[in-house]
């Protein structure tokens, strides 16, 4: 049976937890790692999260995998991971994507313009 976009975000939804920028700020401060997964010329064009990694979402699997050399050292299963994009819905697959592969603490922030919107950090590239 096939799925649409949506049907697959609604079950990404069902297994990673939303949090707000406000929830995300502590959780940063104690070691999270921040995984912005836009492309880079969204990130050209706004910035990221202060200290957050750009891994395009279609790069994802092959950072995340330990067994690769693409492998992204920072990203470890037992590790929080707090993952944005724009609006949210390319960060609700990701982290879906991310618990499939055996990360027990996997957040979605949301979108970037949330973070930014709080008074989040942000460093341009």
């Amino acid at each position: 049976m096939s799925k649409t976009a949506m049907q697959m975000v609604a079950e990404a939804q069902a297994s990673v937890t939303a949090i707000s920028p406000a929830d995300a700020k502590p959780l940063i401060a104690a070691g999270a790692v921040v995984l912005d997964i836009r492309d880079s010329s969204e990130i050209a064009a706004s910035g990221k999260v202060k200290g957050a990694l750009a891994i395009n979402r279609g790069l994802l699997e092959f950072k995340a995998d330990s067994t690769l050399p693409s492998h992204e050292p920072a990203l470890q299963k037992d590790r929080t991971v707090i993952l944005y994009c724009a609006s949210g819905g390319r960060a609700w697959l990701a982290g879906k994507t991310l618990k499939d592969m055996g990360f027990t603490d996997v957040r979605n922030m949301g979108g970037f313009k949330g973070w930014v919107e709080a008074g989040g950090d942000v460093e341009k590239t």
